[in-house]
């Protein structure tokens, strides 16, 4: 009889299952009425001169072509309104980017909108005190990974401010920085990306006040291997990061595709991270993990690997570096982390099963979707004690909790927090 009860209700299992990881992609529609005016506006750029101001009309605007700028100075791109100017890139047939800015100084961005190019919707590299402020940087109709990949994205550059932007349906990550130095990433929202909001192999950034909600991921601060720098000391307080739980659909082989869905906050191999006062909630996978970069490198599947990698290289991505270990200047795991008086929630019950992740709260946690993971691999003879190994946690509520010992096949998988009830010097 109960082998009975069992068979019937395996159905029902199976149909639970299925409609917890089912998912629909959402789509950004906004309606469009285009203006022809790329002449006008592509000569704006050309002709642009130091200490001047591009004035950006109302209306739709399309373009075929990428608006480019180099070495200049004192230069301002200004709108009518993230609402009122949009530039967008549907059916671009020359460059990638839809604005690329290179090797300039002093350069203000504000009150427009970008769209739908085939590649970064707003790329800026090489640059010195930047500010993109009020821009709204998207791609239409359902997300996708024929996406581009970056939103917003500044890369070795100093001196940045990102602040009341919005980034959408990117296909890596919405607001990103990389390699830079001096940055500051406030009071915006990102939603629809795979990744909302990336700090990447960057110093001295301060992410606040900003919100994150329906990524894959809302927040990641990573540190990966084989780049020109790499960062810490990143500050991250008062963001409300909360239901990012969207299928991941980033190119495979990209660094980005081995983040699991329902993962809120992804701390990784980054040393000197204060993350204080937010409000992190409902994410099915974690709401906030410390991992190394093993945990990714062990992910990939070896096969596989030449393939996927060429085909995040050619979209200009970061692959998954499984020979990691040959960078001797890079350091794959975290440590110096600080998390306090934070805010975690979660209204479900059940973990997603789209990961392994999700089968291993199931069966070595009692079901339980955790608020603080921590994958305890350290460096050959390191330890919980080390001051360079250190995660403190403090004042963050009734926040569940779950050391993985990932280094030991998860058999000191524990729920103590007692070793983690410190400061750092």
């Amino acid at each position: 009889m109960k082998k009975r009860r069992i068979l019937l209700l395996l159905p029902l299992l199976v149909g639970v299952f299925y409609f917890w990881n089912r998912e629909t992609l959402p789509a950004y529609t906004p309606a469009r009425d285009y203006i022809d005016m790329e002449a006008e506006l592509v000569e704006q750029f050309i002709l642009a001169k130091d200490s001047s101001t591009i004035e950006l009309p109302a209306g739709h605007f399309l373009f075929s072509q990428s608006l480019s700028l180099d070495n200049k100075t004192h230069l301002t791109i200004k709108g009518q309104g993230m609402d009122k100017t949009v530039l967008s890139f549907k059916g671009q047939s020359s460059g990638a980017e839809g604005i690329k800015i290179t090797n300039s100084k002093n350069i203000t961005l504000e009150d427009f909108a970008i769209e739908d190019a085939v590649g970064d919707n707003l790329k800026i590299s090489d640059s010195d005190r930047v500010v993109m402020r009020r821009i709204r940087s998207a791609w239409t109709g359902e997300v996708s990974v024929e996406n581009g990949a970056y939103a917003l994205y500044p890369v070795l550059s100093t001196n940045v401010l990102i602040e009341e932007c919005e980034a959408i349906g990117s296909s890596d990550a919405g607001i990103y920085v990389g390699q830079s130095n001096d940055v500051i990433i406030r009071n915006n929202k990102a939603f629809y990306n795979v990744a909302g909001i990336e700090s990447e192999n960057s110093t001295n950034v301060e992410i606040y006040g900003n919100e994150a909600y329906e990524n894959t991921s809302g927040l990641l601060i990573f540190n990966l291997p084989e780049l020109t720098l790499y960062g810490g000391n990143v500050k991250a307080y008062n963001n409300k990061i909360y239901n990012n739980n969207l299928t991941n659909f980033a190119v495979k082989g990209s660094i980005v595709s081995a983040v699991p869905k329902g993962a809120g906050v992804v701390i990784m191999a980054t040393k000197d991270v204060e993350f204080y006062e937010n409000m992190v909630a409902d994410h099915k996978t974690v709401n906030l993990c410390v991992v190394s970069y093993e945990i990714f490198a062990a992910d990939q599947d070896t096969e596989a690997a030449p393939e996927l990698n060429s085909q995040a290289e050619a979209r200009g991505l970061r692959p998954i570096e499984a020979d990691y270990k040959k960078d001797k200047a890079y350091n794959p795991y975290p440590g110096r982390i600080a998390l306090h008086d934070n805010d975690f929630s979660n209204r479900f019950w059940l973990p997603t099963f789209s990961n392994d992740f999700g089968y291993l709260w199931l069966y070595k946690n009692s079901g339980k979707i955790p608020d603080i993971a921590y994958d305890g691999i350290f460096a050959p003879g390191g330890s919980l004690q080390d001051e360079d190994h250190k995660l403190c946690m403090q004042n963050n509520g009734g926040a569940r909790f779950v050391y993985l010992d990932a280094s030991h096949d998860f058999e000191g998988l524990t729920n103590d927090k007692s070793p983690f009830d410190c400061t750092l010097n």
